[in-house]
């Protein structure tokens, strides 16, 4: 099985340097990326139920895995929402697939968002994990703008196991995250 260049990297340069930059005990401490969880909400899908399966087919071939439908937990009348009802889409990538969206997202799509100055350096939540919204799907090479039915976002959870955001923050600097200056 043969390794993507983020993970490949990740082993042989980014585990040294993190582990001398915070003076770890162990190699253990080193955080490493858990997962990537991406989740589209699809408010139109209240009003279309077709909208939820147009959603997951674009994000089973961005991701190259089959998402999961999310439901609402509560009723909302003003949105005319009913407990139950499907509501968004989300797929959690792990391994192999992980490593390779990732690196498709900072390589490719991010670099053909209009206006790209680097993503922002403050979503940290404190705990080591990282969100970022994309406000389009087509921004993903694999998307074919011809069959897009309506413009949707995106977020994408990058889960870490380091402790801190300064933890979290060295680590997707070293694995090419293009924070902004």
């Amino acid at each position: 099985m043969n390794k993507s260049r983020i993970e490949t990297n990740y082993k042989e340069n980014i585990v040294p340097e993190l582990f001398k930059e915070f003076e770890y005990q162990s190699v253990m401490q080193v955080p490493k990326i858990d997962k990537i969880v991406i989740n589209m909400g699809i408010g139109d899908a209240v009003h279309d139920s077709k909208r939820i399966q147009e959603a997951a087919d674009e994000l089973a071939i961005i991701t190259g895995q089959k998402p999961l439908v999310t439901k609402a937990k509560k009723s909302l009348a003003v949105f005319k929402l009913r407990a139950g009802m499907p509501i968004g889409v989300k797929v959690t990538l792990r391994g192999k697939k992980m490593y390779d969206f990732l690196d498709r997202l900072i390589n490719i799509s991010l670099p053909r968002v209009r206006d790209f100055r680097g993503v922002s350096k403050t979503a940290f939540d404190g705990f080591g994990n990282y969100t970022l919204g994309v406000k389009e799907q087509i921004i993903f090479p694999e998307i074919d703008f011809d069959k897009v039915q309506k413009i949707r976002g995106m977020d994408i959870t990058i889960v870490t196991t380091a402790k801190t955001n300064k933890e979290a923050f060295a680590l997707l600097e070293k694995v090419g995250m293009p924070f902004q200056k």
